[in-house]
This record gives structure tokens, sequence and C-alpha cells, in this order.
């Protein structure tokens, strides 16, 4: 079954396209590739950068994809470089423990500073920027559970990262937010990346060593070969592919290859979109933060400012959870959310002081299928019983209700 590829709704991101958005390294498809990825967004690309780093053994490589390069979730997010300090640890700690619970976070804490390394290491013109977080509280149905939790959490002995800082007092979590009806916030170490530019730096590093990009090419199936040899063969629109090791990094269309993943990751569409004031309109208010805006439970939003002066904001949850039909296990990403242009009219001007009189308004506004896993976890590695399959997928938007945390699925 091949994976569906209309035309996706244009992500600001994507402005102008890369150069390698319809790349195609050869004008026919090899016949046989030590290692096959299937996905060009950050997944497979950054697995392509990491195998061919070392000169003295690069495998062969060929990376497909359906669409442009790069032009699913990985340019069509928020552009947040961002770990989870408090809001999923008692879930984390409920289901495996305070050591692991811990791990987790740290393990997170690191990946903002190896994204940094990475772009400083490659000099990568991305708009990396190293930030606070600020996770802001408006709603007490949420705020009461999550506050009640990580208090008792410590009390317990579990010791929060030192970078964690949280206010609790709603006068101070305002003046440090800015924003209106703030009852309680919590700030942390955090990234803002311009994820499209990043990727196609990776992708274009991963051509220079050697690797085949190949976009517009669906892949129609996998079949483990019969022999003992171990192969693969990936068979696409334009021609089949023989290969030892496969990479899905497919994340929301990894069970239309692999329908044993039906009920284990589940597609999520979301919605973002980009905000500016006019040129020659009122200066708006420099934000220095990220932004998670924590309506009540599962109603959020999240935002990133921009060098420029514009924001990205996406969330919309109000209005995109009401029927579920338009993101529960949907990956079209060519229409738009129905409601979510609405609700982002004035969101700047209703959601932070000092936004009030200027005119600031939507520019851009698109719509992403991202991956949900069952049990919060990534998929990550060699498939049992499948030698040479390997997943990474399934990165789920971690964002739990912690007084429902004996449900570990929720959006």
């Amino acid at each position: 079954m091949p994976l569906p590829h209309p035309k996706p709704l244009p992500s600001y991101w994507i402005s102008p396209p890369s150069d390698l958005a319809n790349h195609r390294t050869t004008e026919d498809l090899p016949e046989e590739v030590d290692v096959l990825i299937i996905g060009s967004g950050y997944t497979g690309a950054a697995t392509a950068y990491y195998l061919l780093q070392n000169p003295d053994g690069r495998p062969s490589t060929v990376i497909l994809e359906a669409r442009d390069a790069c032009s699913g979730a990985t340019a069509r997010n928020g552009g947040h470089v961002k770990p989870d300090l408090y809001m999923n640890t008692t879930v984390y700690e409920k289901m495996f423990g305070a050591k692991v619970a811990r791990e987790l976070t740290d393990f997170e804490i690191q990946q903002v500073l190896d994204v940094k390394r990475l772009v400083e290491t490659e000099d990568i013109d991305c708009d990396f920027e190293l930030t606070r977080a600020i996770d802001v509280f408006v709603d007490r149905r949420i705020s009461g559970p999550t506050i009640q939790a990580y208090q008792s959490l410590r009390e317990s002995g579990y010791e929060y990262p030192d970078d964690l800082h949280f206010i609790s007092n709603p006068q101070k979590a305002e003046q440090v937010s800015g924003v209106k009806g703030a009852l309680a916030a919590y700030s942390f170490t955090a990234g803002s990346i311009w994820p499209y530019k990043l990727v196609c730096h990776l992708l274009r590093r991963c051509l220079e060593w050697g690797a085949n990009l190949q976009t517009h090419t669906p892949v129609l199936s996998l079949s483990e070969g019969s022999d003992d040899n171990g192969y693969w063969t990936v068979t696409t629109e334009r021609g089949s592919i023989r290969t030892k090791k496969v990479v899905l990094a497919t994340n929301a269309y990894t069970s239309t290859l692999l329908p044993d993943f039906h009920d284990k990751i589940t597609p999520a569409r979301g919605v973002a979109t980009r905000i500016a004031v006019s040129d020659g309109g009122k200066r708006a208010p420099h934000l220095n933060n990220t932004y998670c805006i924590r309506y009540g439970p599962q109603e959020y939003d999240y935002l990133i400012s921009r060098t420029d002066g514009s924001i990205v904001v996406g969330g919309a949850k109000q209005v995109v959870l009401t029927d579920e039909s338009y993101w529960h296990n949907n990956i079209n990403d060519s229409e738009l959310i129905p409601g979510a242009d609405g609700y982002f009219n004035d969101y700047m001007q209703r959601t932070f002081y000092g936004w009030e009189d200027t005119d600031a308004k939507v520019t851009h506004i698109w719509t992403g299928a991202m991956g949900y896993s069952s049990d919060l976890m990534p998929w990550i590695g060699e498939l049992p019983e499948k030698r040479g399959l390997y997943v990474a997928a399934g990165f789920t938007v971690r964002d739990v209700d912690v007084s429902a945390c004996s449900h570990p699925f929720s959006f």
C-alpha cells in the first residue's frame, strides 16, 4: 500500500523551499545498498548523518522520501528544542520508578545541548537560540493537580533538576511571563530552531559523504528475503532496492508499511501558525523565552519568538480536539483543521501584555501529522525476529494530564 502524498498546506518553515526539495541523486534507483532509510525528516537525516560520519567505513546509503525532502512533520512543527523537566515526571515515576524517571529527564536535557553542539560543529544557519522555556498555567483545573504532583514528588525525596524554577505566586508569574491571567509557571533551559534549515544542511552533508537521496519515491512495500542472506526488498513506484538494513524514519506513517504498528503508533494532526506585526506597525514587546500556555487538561498552546519579531505558535487544542475525526488517526496535512484559523485571530493581543495595540496577525497557517506512541515511549531499534529492520518513530509530544496518569495515552 503506497504512502499517501497529497500536496500539503505550505508551512512557513518551507519558505522558500530548499534546492534539495525535489532532489534525486541518480536518475535510477540503485539495485542494492548497505542501508536504506525511509523518511527524510530529522530522524532520517540524523540517522544518515551519524552513519556516514566515519570516513573509514561509510556504508552505501539511500534515503527515500515520498514527497519533497523534509516536507513532513519536521518542517511543520513549532521549532522547539525543549526537554520535559516536570510535566510527565509523575507518570514516569509511576511507570518506571524514580531512577528511570530522572534518567529520562536528564537525557532530554542533554539533547538541547547536543543540538546546540551539532549546530556549532557544523556551523548550521538555522536560527538556533538557547533560551528559557516558560510553561504558564492559566486554569486551576490543570495548575492545581500539576503543582500538587510536583510538590508531592519533591517531598518523597525525588530530586528535580536544579535548572527547573517554579513560580507559584500569580502576580509574579504574570510579570515574569507577560501572560495575562497566569496563575503559576515553571521555567527551564530550552531552545528554538528553524528545523527545515537544520535538516537540509544535514542532508546536504550526507550527499557530500556519498548518500543517495531520492525524493517523490513512495515506498509501496517491504519484503524479507526467504534465504539466509538477510536481505530486504524495498519496493517503490520506481522500482525495487535490495538491502540488508532498513530504517523506518516514518513516524505517523509507520503503520502504513508495518500494519502491526496500527495500535502502537497513532497519527495525530496538529496545527501551527506564524504571527507578525506589519512593517510600519506598532513595535511589539520582544519575548525572550519560548512558551507553553496551559488552559486546561490537554488544552495548551506552544510558541517561540523569532529574532525577526514574529511568533510561531501551535496548539489550538480547544478547537482541534472538538471532533476526533479531524485529528486522531488522521495524516491529511493538505487541509486545515476546521476552526483553527479563527482561533489564532488576535491571539497575541488577547494573550500577552503589551501586544494589545499592535496589528499582529496571522501570516501563515498549516497542519502536520505527528506520531503518538501508545505508551508514551518512542520505538527505537531493530524489530524482534526481523533482522535488519529498524524503526525510529513514535516521538510522542508527551503532555499527560497528571490527574489521569493511570491512562498513559493522552493528547
